[in-house]
């Protein structure tokens, strides 16, 4: 099979309930890691690897992300005529990265639906799946090192992580083989397994490399319990006609789709930051101390004003 991959889909349809009031006139991968939202780290990795076309999985009041991603001719207006350059053309950037196609989610009814509704955009060829709640950083990308192993062995690929065991309920787990360091053969996969039955606490994390036989697994598979469509429960059919892989991601993962993840995000990349870092860093060191200082003026209450 052709190991290029053109397209990568962004499921954004969900509600993102975990953070309101802040999501309740925003999507939720429009929050910001610094200055730039979440979503749009991951369109990065997916240009950094190689992939030219985005289909954003939406809903109801997901706006905003296509605003985001399209172009801006009164901002750019503006920022020109004051000769705001690095900020022009850091925005014009956004708009250039790739090509943009939209298809609308009526109801989130599971990933694998959110997958199953891309199916006349995606066409006859592999695809990539980017849950933007994972940002990775890593290099080279985390779906780059996913497409070479693709290209490699041919069948669809499952980004993993090995985790803490009493966290695997939270997870999809795999059974596998290892095939060489880092690159599994899956046997098989449960959806958040207690923790006396996982088969091993390698968790499948929010990338994917699919084949478009997946499309006619899903509509097999139909809806569970839950009346929603699971994309594991699909992967679990393809697997009786076809290896699938799970590739351990060599890089760092932030679950941003939890505050405290989005917490430990912010601070990491703003410690990435030559322009921040020196300062963000000392500020971090006073922080344990100003928060216990209780009088108006301890450090902590300069700190709020500054």
């Amino acid at each position: 099979m052709n190991g290029v991959i053109r397209k990568a889909v962004f499921p954004a349809a969900g509600l993102g309930t975990r953070f309101l009031p802040a999501t309740k006139a925003q999507p939720k991968e429009m929050l910001p890691l610094v200055d730039k939202p979440i979503i749009q780290y991951g369109v990065e990795e997916a240009v950094a690897s190689g992939i030219d076309n985005i289909i954003l999985v939406t809903g109801r009041g997901k706006n905003a992300i296509e605003d985001h991603f399209d172009v801006s001719v009164e901002l750019e207006s503006f920022l020109e005529a004051r000769g705001k350059k690095d900020q022009l053309d850091e925005i014009r950037k956004i708009s250039n990265l790739i090509n943009f196609s939209y298809v609308r989610q009526g109801e989130p009814l599971g990933l694998g639906h959110a997958v199953l509704t891309t199916k006349t955009l995606v066409g006859d060829e592999p695809f990539a799946v980017i849950l933007a709640d994972d940002v990775i950083d890593a290099q080279p990308p985390a779906m780059r090192q996913m497409i070479d192993v693709f290209t490699e062995l041919g069948g669809p690929v499952l980004a993993i992580e090995r985790v803490a065991r009493e966290t695997v309920s939270s997870y999809g787990i795999i059974d596998a083989e290892e095939v060489r360091p880092g690159v599994y053969r899956i046997r098989d996969m449960v959806e958040k397994p207690p923790v006396h039955e996982a088969p091993s606490n390698l968790a499948i994390i929010g990338r994917y490399v699919l084949t478009p036989d997946i499309f006619p697994a899903l509509e097999t598979i139909g809806k569970d319990r839950a009346g929603e469509i699971q994309l594991t429960n699909g992967l679990r059919r393809l697997l009786k006609t076809r290896e699938i892989y799970g590739c351990q991601i060599d890089g760092v993962r932030h679950d941003t789709g939890n505050k405290l993840g989005f917490l430990k995000a912010v601070v990491y990349f703003a410690l990435r930051r030559p322009d921040l870092a020196d300062q963000f860093r000392e500020y971090l060191h006073t922080v344990d101390q100003n928060l216990g200082a209780p009088d108006s003026g301890s450090p902590a209450r300069t700190a709020a004003k500054s």
